[in-house]
């Protein structure tokens, strides 16, 4: 089980980006887990016309291959929906550094197969600054960059669901035939 990733960055810092910014609501037409990763952040990516606004961080090109992303207090607030996780999951992502979560979009983050670090907000200003390079490492609770190491949390419970690979259905898949053995009794 994983628990060291390294990747590229994106910094996108406001406070409170809620769920109806992640995904609009206007783009929740399906119940399929793609096709939503070109809406993410939809009111700020493009114009009123459906242009790409040039300097959002998503759209820049240094920014396309970026599977980390350092963002500010309560993200993920709002309405529940999956929809929010899914999209960010289509836009590459795999690993968020904020500097808490909201409850219900954290756990579906997790429950994606992705982790959700907290890390405190003089490192997260340090780490957006422009595009890094870093390794989170979860056992040793820190991001490195280079020689430097930064502090991070983990909300308790969180280390196995993040050691895992794959998404929590999968993780029930593969215990279907314990499961099928035990009924069967």
């Amino acid at each position: 089980m994983a628990t060291v990733y390294s990747g590229k960055t994106v910094g996108f810092m406001p406070d409170n980006i809620d769920t109806d910014q992640i995904i609009p609501k206007n783009y929740l037409k399906s119940i399929e887990k793609t096709g939503f990763g070109t809406f993410a952040f939809a009111e700020w990516r493009y114009d009123e016309k459906g242009v790409e606004i040039a300097d959002f961080p998503f759209n820049q090109v240094q920014n396309k291959e970026a599977t980390i992303l350092i963002t500010g207090e309560n993200f993920g607030c709002g309405s529940s929906r999956e929809h929010a996780a899914w999209a960010l999951q289509e836009l590459g992502l795999h690993v968020i550094i904020a500097g808490s979560y909201s409850d219900i979009f954290f756990n579906n983050w997790l429950n994606c197969g992705h982790w959700a670090i907290i890390a405190p907000k003089e490192v997260r200003i340090e780490l957006a600054k422009e595009q890094q390079f870093l390794t989170v490492d979860l056992k040793a609770q820190v991001i490195t960059v280079g020689a430097i190491d930064y502090p991070i949390t983990l909300v308790e419970g969180s280390y196995l669901k993040m050691q895992r690979e794959g998404d929590f259905i999968s993780e029930a898949e593969a215990y279907s035939q314990a499961i099928d053995s035990y009924e069967n009794k």
